[in-house]
């Protein structure tokens, strides 16, 4: 009987009306290169101060969820991950939207973006307190072999080239490895330049890796943008659902994933974004068309990162841990509404975390209309627009999207440099997800790496430490089988062309 309370306090029109607007706002911002999710509920937090708890924390996990989608907008039109969750995006959104398939990309995007929000918000509502456990089961050496798993996804992420896929992950890894240390606070690879002493920022080499090369062969061809043939298409709703309906394990399966890296602190819509992809890729029986246009690694990575918003509220909520630096804000906001989280919290405030929870899931399903429609406006726009005119305003939002993290010029300079070095790589057949992979996971590898070998060596467990715990194995099983898969599938469509040929024979 509370739950169908809570339910219809969540259904109040004050309440979807908060989360409307903040659907709205968050997938606005989301949209622009460098303002990320985090960025967009810190913006507008203070606005919910002077609100009720559970109205405030619906309008924030409404503005959360619509960021993570509104990355999407700028990674299939202009191939620039609005936020660091919707890389993954790029692989096959921009090559659909090249195509002339945008207006389909976006509303693709749009109902993986709704249905993994779903299954995030429904385990929030049913599997915190147990999911929430199995985060705390996570330690430092559990992280180093989670980041290590990742790193095997460079097969997946660089076009066919391995071995190119791997030297990009080790440029990544270098790159993290600038700066500061993790631990210890060791300067290492700046070169004398004070630039480097903060290290690189994901957001300002996400920026110069995926938008600087995109500016200069706008700049350097004479061919349009985006190739429309015949006049633009509505929404193509049909013909997506369509395609979600035949990527349906694909969809289901990339939501349990981002929902179970949502749930790990620190984790985020990135990593599970592209763990999703490679896994769709593996799993599918046209594994080469993707990075090609492939509507399902598109489902894959959208479907995952948007699953990444409740799975990452559960520890925020249980165990007052934020799973994302959007938590972080979150539970800074929770604090200041005398919200105190724990597993006390579905007790003795039970009303306002579950009437939050409901409005977390009415807040997803209004995704859907607020995404198509902005998503049409916003495809339509950046397809009239002309090059002349584009071209300036993008990479004044690259700038603006840099300085705007920490309000700092360093952070644009490293921005258009490491943007250069990325251009001069992709003439080479370099490909920046397998870069940008490396740099995302490198701190979490060294952080737990050195946690981890710090406890072995005082313990006399070194040993023990990193191949010893349940969970470690089975995550180490995981990254081997990842390794072995693309060298056994190489073996086995070589023995079917054999065959074929010895048949023929």
């Amino acid at each position: 009987m509370q739950l169908f309370d809570t339910f219809l306090a969540a259904l109040s029109w004050q309440n979807l009306f908060l989360a409307l607007i903040g659907v709205a706002a968050g997938t606005a911002i989301g949209a622009l290169p460098g303002l990320t999710a985090t960025m967009a509920v810190a913006v507008l937090v203070p606005f919910t101060f002077t609100m009720e708890p559970a109205p405030a924390l619906i309008m924030l996990g409404a503005i959360y969820t619509g960021a993570i989608y509104g990355g999407a907008y700028s990674a299939i039109l202009l191939n620039t991950p609005g936020t660091p969750s919707a890389v993954a995006t790029t692989f096959d959104g921009f090559p659909m939207a090249k195509r002339g398939d945008g207006d389909l990309a976006i509303t693709v995007s749009c109902i993986a973006s709704v249905f993994g929000g779903l299954i995030g918000g429904l385990a929030l509502l049913m599997l915190a307190p147990p999911l929430a456990e199995v985060a705390l089961a996570f330690g430092p050496i559990e992280y180093f072999w989670l980041a290590i798993l990742g790193l095997t996804l460079v097969a997946a992420l660089s076009g066919g080239d391995w071995v190119k896929g791997l030297v990009g992950a080790c440029i990544g890894l270098m790159m993290s490895m600038m700066g500061s240390a993790v631990i210890g606070g060791d300067i290492r690879y700046t070169m004398d330049s004070t630039i480097l002493l903060s290290g690189i920022g994901v957001i300002p080499a996400l920026i110069g890796l995926f938008c600087i090369p995109v500016l200069i062969d706008l700049v350097a061809t004479k061919e349009e943008h985006l190739r429309i043939e015949g006049k633009v298409a509505s929404y193509r709703l049909g013909e997506a659902i369509r395609i979600s309906l035949a990527n349906k394990l694909n969809l289901a399966r990339s939501s349990v994933i981002g929902t179970v890296i949502g749930v790990l602190p620190g984790a985020g819509g990135s990593i599970a974004a592209l763990i999703a992809y490679s896994e769709a890729r593996r799993a599918s029986k046209s594994a080469e068309t993707f990075g090609h246009g492939n509507p399902g690694g598109l489902i894959a990575s959208e479907s995952s990162n948007n699953a990444t918003v409740g799975g990452g509220f559960i520890p925020t909520l249980v165990l007052g841990i934020p799973g994302t630096p959007a938590d972080a804000v979150v539970l800074g906001a929770l604090l200041v509404q005398g919200v105190k989280t724990g597993p006390s919290l579905f007790t003795e405030q039970s009303d306002i975390v579950y009437t939050f929870m409901f409005g977390l899931l009415i807040a997803t399903v209004l995704m859907l209309p607020v995404g198509l429609v902005l998503g049409r406006y916003a495809y339509s726009s950046i397809i009239a627009v002309p090059k002349a005119i584009l071209v300036p305003a993008i990479a004044l939002l690259t700038v603006i999207g840099s300085y705007a993290i920490h309000g700092n010029i360093d952070d644009v300079i490293v921005m258009f440099g490491v943007g250069i070095v990325g251009w001069m790589l992709g003439r080479f057949g370099y490909s920046a997800a397998p870069i940008v992979l490396g740099l995302i996971l490198g701190p979490l590898a060294e952080q737990g790496f050195v946690q981890a070998w710090m406890i072995g060596s005082a313990t006399d467990n070194l040993l023990g430490m990193f191949f010893g715990r349940p969970i470690s194995i089975a995550i180490i099983a995981i990254a081997v089988l990842t390794l072995m898969y693309p060298v056994i599938a190489r073996r086995k469509k070589k023995r079917k062309l054999r065959n074929e040929l010895t048949s023929q024979e």
